[in-house]
């Protein structure tokens, strides 16, 4: 769906969310092939109220390529909805008459000032911090002026500064570690179930993803290493990924600590309400992440009801190459161009299968307990080397092998972030969603 459309969408939500009549809809949708069946399916099975269907029906619409808003407005006139549909139609030929009318404001920084300063003096300029400057505001240091410079000045804390291992450090994290109000209890052994799907082998839709076999042995490894059983499915369809997560959640883990679920595969971006995303089983069709990790929530595995549910997602967020900016320096063998990494981005089809678009903006409360890692940043690509997997894998099994045994979760990840950052030519940021509400430290002895 092109920006102009998805404009018009959100422009028009409010009313559509409370006019729009769902029931007759659905034969005409999937007549025009807007929504498959099963998309169709969770729709009605995840929303129960009109209001709650009708916005899920226009969020979701988003994702459904060029040809949604005309067919779409088609299925209202064929149900009756013509004020809705008429509703569409003219805001859709006023944003293609006038693109500026539909097309969010651009805003523009207004730079504030001291007074008496002219515009020409708003620049940069190298200043001591001790010395005023005319026209500026000198910050207020309370205490004795022997301590200025030597205890009150600001310092920002470097990536290699963050659990540096000192005896202090590893002390303070044993003390949290220890502590059941401010860190998960992770006692069980085995500590709990982790599912790797990897995903290697596509229709003809999506090329073979070479590296992902190194990445989920790996992992294997890691995991095992860290008290938690192990179990790998290979080449899952979309179906089969959703049936196996359910089976998974339906387990009880009474006895355990914890779950882990791991995907590795091609991925896309999707509308979506808490958790961005969808990763594509091997038959060409997306799973969003977001429905994944609701498998998990409280209601479909009350097992793990107060205890950790992480999620690492190796896969594309979007198809966006970063190249990244200048700095100081970068290390040689991050320079060298004779490796071939490859993305896990999926090439936009135009057909009604397809997730291509940004995603939608809404919201939900979060459930708790939860934490997704992903391997790139939302909308860009996820970089993969064919012989030693992809950045991301490698560089995590890395940092919980040297790091897991003293530092928590997040500061493993920020780890991995500072690490995959200053990979390569073209360049890859990992980030999270964190819904944690402790501190969580592996099980390591």
């Amino acid at each position: 769906m092109d920006e102009a459309d998805r404009q018009v969408l959100r422009r028009c939500r409010v009313r559509l969310v409370s006019e729009l009549q769902v029931a007759p809809l659905w034969d005409a949708l999937l007549s025009r092939e807007l929504f498959t069946p099963g998309m169709i399916e969770d729709m009605q099975a995840g929303s129960r109220s009109r209001g709650d269907q009708a916005r899920q029906l226009v969020t979701d619409l988003e994702t459904r390529g060029n040809k949604a808003l005309p067919l779409f407005i088609s299925c209202l006139e064929d149900t009756g909805q013509n004020s809705l549909a008429s509703l569409l139609r003219t805001s859709s030929q006023a944003a293609k008459g006038d693109p500026q009318a539909i097309r969010p404001l651009d805003l523009k920084p207004v730079a504030l000032r001291p007074a008496g300063l002219k515009p020409e003096e708003l620049r940069v300029v190298k200043q001591d911090p001790l010395k005023p400057t005319p026209g500026k505001l000198t910050p207020a240091v309370l205490g004795p002026e022997e301590l200025w410079s030597a205890k009150l000045r600001p310092e920002v804390l470097r990536p290699e500064d963050i659990g540096s291992g000192g005896f202090s450090d590893v002390r303070a994290q044993m003390e949290l570690r220890g502590n059941p109000d401010l860190a998960y209890v992770l006692n069980a052994d085995p500590c709990g179930h982790c599912l790797i799907i990897n995903n290697v082998d596509f229709s003809l839709r999506h090329s073979t993803r070479a590296g992902s076999d190194v990445d989920c042995e790996k992992l294997q490894r890691r995991f095992r290493s860290l008290h938690f059983m192990v179990e790998v499915k290979q080449n899952l369809a979309s179906k089969q990924m959703v049936h196996t997560l359910v089976e998974l959640a339906r387990r009880d883990h009474g006895a355990l600590d914890c779950c882990v679920v791991v995907i590795l595969s091609h991925g896309c971006e999707a509308s979506h309400r808490q958790f961005p995303g969808a990763v594509y089983g091997t038959d060409g069709y997306p799973v969003s992440i977001e429905r994944i990790v609701n498998i998990f929530n409280g209601t479909g595995c009350p097992s793990l009801r107060g205890k950790p549910k992480l999620f690492f997602i190796q896969a594309c967020g979007g198809d966006q190459r970063d190249h990244g900016f200048e700095v100081a320096s970068t290390s040689p063998e991050d320079r060298a161009r004779d490796s071939n990494p490859e993305s896990d981005a999926a090439p936009f089809q135009d057909d009604p299968g397809s997730y291509d678009q940004l995603d939608a903006v809404s919201s939900l409360p979060t459930p708790s307990d939860i934490f997704v890692s992903y391997s790139t940043f939302p909308g860009f690509v996820s970089w993969r080397e064919p012989k030693r997997g992809s950045w991301y894998i490698e560089t995590l099994d890395s940092v919980f092998e040297q790091w897991a045994h003293s530092e928590d979760l997040q500061s493993l990840l920020l780890r991995v972030a500072n690490a995959v950052s200053e990979k390569g030519i073209y360049k890859q940021i990992p980030g999270c969603f964190n819904f944690l509400r402790k501190k969580l430290f592996f099980k390591t002895s």
